[in-house]
């Protein structure tokens, strides 16, 4: 019995994760346990576990008097995950500057080209999709498993706050342009420029964000 509540809480966490980090669930809002439980068709036991690991994960907040809500990073900490994100991907650019074979390089030029079209439209939600795709080509290109896990997870941390940018006027061809420097550094080899120019691209993506978060807590102030 104790074996099947545990399976159960660990189902329901990572259902909540996936919500969490897909922006179904904001940060900010609110997770009531027995409206949860009800959903799960469970007690509140496993859902009241499963929160306990969100919690532990830095997913989840516990707030006095208000129970447990999607845990909010604070500016410094997501400028902390950001510039993690910058280096995490420069490494896996200029590893896959080296590491990439022919068919793989290919795929990423063809990838990165196909983004064209999707910036003259400008279609921010298709261009979002598309540059998931391109940066997990770019990953999957430095044939290092390790560097992809740790490199992904941290990733999906940032996904709601990486989208955000999209919004401003101008950056998809801001980042459609940055993305043609990475992409041309790895298909020449260049390990040095390929690492550089994504370093840059994320830490470009990281001011963007907070430009867009800094406004909008300005005019929430007004």
């Amino acid at each position: 019995m104790k074996g099947a509540r545990t399976t159960r809480s660990e189902q329901i966490r990572q259902d909540l994760t996936s919500q969490i980090l897909g922006g179904q669930r904001p940060p900010g809002s609110a997770l009531d346990e027995q409206e949860l439980a009800a959903s799960y068709g469970v007690s509140r036991t496993p859902v009241r576990e499963a929160l306990r690991l969100l919690a532990a994960g830095g997913l989840v907040a516990h707030r006095p008097n208000r129970g447990a809500e999607v845990a909010a990073p604070s500016m410094a900490d997501l400028r902390d995950m950001f510039q993690v994100m910058a280096d995490l991907e420069g490494l896996c650019a200029g590893h896959a500057s080296r590491a990439m074979s022919p068919a793989e390089r290919a795929a990423l030029a063809t990838a990165h080209e196909a983004m064209s079209e999707i910036v003259r439209a400008g279609d921010s939600v298709a261009y979002a999709q598309a540059n998931e795709k391109l940066h997990a080509l770019i990953y999957a290109g430095s044939h290092n498993s390790y560097l992809v896990d740790i490199t992904m997870q941290t990733r999906a941390r940032l996904r709601p706050y990486r989208r955000a940018q999209f919004s401003t006027l101008g950056r998809l061809a801001a980042s459609h342009a940055e993305h043609e420097a990475i992409v041309q550094a790895i298909l020449r080899g260049d390990r040095l420029a390929a690492q550089r120019h994504m370093v840059e691209h994320i830490l470009v993506v990281r001011d963007a964000f907070l430009r867009l978060a800094e406004g909008g807590e300005a005019e929430a102030a007004e």
